[in-house]
């Protein structure tokens, strides 16, 4: 089999990318700003690594199943294999199991996380490279149990983890690991900091596959965190003057929740759905019967109204929750109409903003303070905003958290205790 390069070109940034790829280091990061091409190269390497080995198994993992289907098994992945190897490879994609099988006998595995059944049944088996894609969406508990399975025997190749993500804040495990070399749990310095290595990649260093006016236009013209992330592929710092802290979250979080009282989604639809557009929010909260609350899930996503409304749903009913509450200002009606139509018997109440995002905001960001409200488990993008969220500096609509506050007004609005002096 011959692999052709033809009608490809790595950019200097990517070949840079690549040596750090093939090096020593058994857990590689490349972090960085939108469409810089990380996805794509570390497709790239992972498709070098299958077929350097047969009969060699690799995954691909990302929180939502869903989402690495489409985004990877439909997208990315082909792409890889027509443009950097010229449709010279050997493949087939099996839909139903969500993995492809190379000529060799080599095989990658599309991995989400949130399907606990089909992911304990494929990390049951053993990888010689695990590619955890968007990995600021991970809690690093769930990442170090997969990496358990990093233990396939595959000459010439040397078990590896991947990583890539737009960088979140300084606090995320992501930080902590591969630029601080510590430990998230204790803060220690980590064993071996020499297998932890990264690489910076950014939207200038794959200028020459992005369209006119990407970078210039769209991505210079974020707000400003926004543009140190998603441009300059920055770290953040915590925001000053900003409603939560990190110090509001990481010490209630818990990994228990007890016996719930009552349940709610709430949901900040965005007004369009195309690549540009504003995720909609969709948070699910709850109140326990110890009197605090407790923020079950996070599954905002970017889509057409009938997809987002579809994610409600499944949630709505996975959690067994008793209400949707949706944010109507921009959709109106139309909102429970979408909902109806996926399913006409959920309850679901509407809400209005009649009062500014801080007057809204400002006693739920109470109730962190107080330490009454408990993340069960991480959720790192919504986290972002919130302690992105400074109170007439953030220009951008915060669709989460807004989401998130919703919800745990509406239980508050449900008659029980919110705020103690």
């Amino acid at each position: 089999m011959t692999m052709s390069d033809e009608n490809f070109s790595y950019t200097p940034a990517q070949l840079k990318a690549l040596e750090l790829l093939a090096g020593n280091a058994r857990n590689v990061m490349l972090f960085g700003g939108s469409r810089s091409g990380k996805t794509f190269l570390l497709c790239c390497a992972l498709v070098i690594r299958a077929l350097r080995a047969p009969g060699s198994r690799h995954a691909v993992i990302r929180r939502y199943a869903n989402t690495v289907r489409t985004s990877i098994g439909s997208d990315t992945l082909p792409k890889v294999l027509k443009h950097r190897f010229n449709g010279a490879v050997e493949y087939e994609y099996r839909k139903t199991d969500s993995v492809f099988t190379f000529g060799n006998g080599a095989e990658i595995w599309l991995i989400g996380l949130d399907d606990d059944t089909r992911a304990d049944k494929i990390l049951g088996k053993e990888f010689v490279t695990l590619y955890f894609n968007e990995c600021s969406e991970l809690d690093y508990s769930s990442v170090q149990t997969a990496i358990t399975r990093l233990a396939q025997n595959a000459p010439p190749l040397l078990p590896k983890a991947l990583f890539d993500c737009n960088p979140p804040g300084k606090k995320h495990w992501t930080y902590r690991v591969f630029i601080e070399k510590l430990d998230p749990a204790d803060h220690t310095a980590l064993p071996n900091p020499d297998n932890y290595a990264a690489m910076r990649i950014n939207p200038l260093d794959n200028a020459v596959n992005l369209p006119p006016g990407y970078i210039e236009n769209t991505l210079a013209g974020l707000p400003r965190r926004q543009r140190e992330r998603f441009l300059e592929g920055k770290f953040l710092d915590e925001v000053e003057g900003a409603l939560w802290k990190r110090s509001m979250i990481d010490p209630y979080r818990v990994c228990n929740i007890p016996e719930l009282q009552r349940i709610v989604i709430g949901v900040d639809p965005a007004v369009t759905s195309n690549s540009e557009s504003d995720h909609t929010g969709i948070v699910a909260a709850a109140l326990g019967c110890d009197g605090d609350y407790y923020v079950l899930a996070d599954r905002s996503c970017r889509g057409t109204p009938l997809e987002w409304a579809k994610q409600v749903v499944n949630l709505y009913y996975e959690l067994h929750a008793d209400r949707v509450a949706g944010e109507v200002n921009n959709g109106g009606d139309l909102i429970e109409a979408l909902l109806r139509k996926v399913d006409p018997d959920i309850s679901y109440r509407p809400v209005r903003a009649s009062r500014g995002k801080l007057v809204r905001a400002e006693p739920v960001a109470a109730l962190y303070e107080k330490g009454r409200v408990h993340h069960a488990g991480e959720f790192p993008l919504l986290e972002e905003e919130m302690i992105s969220f400074s109170p007439g500096n953030s220009k951008n609509s915060p669709d989460r958290m807004d989401a998130l506050v919703w919800a745990l007004t509406e239980l508050a609005d449900s008659g029980q205790r919110f705020i103690l002096a």
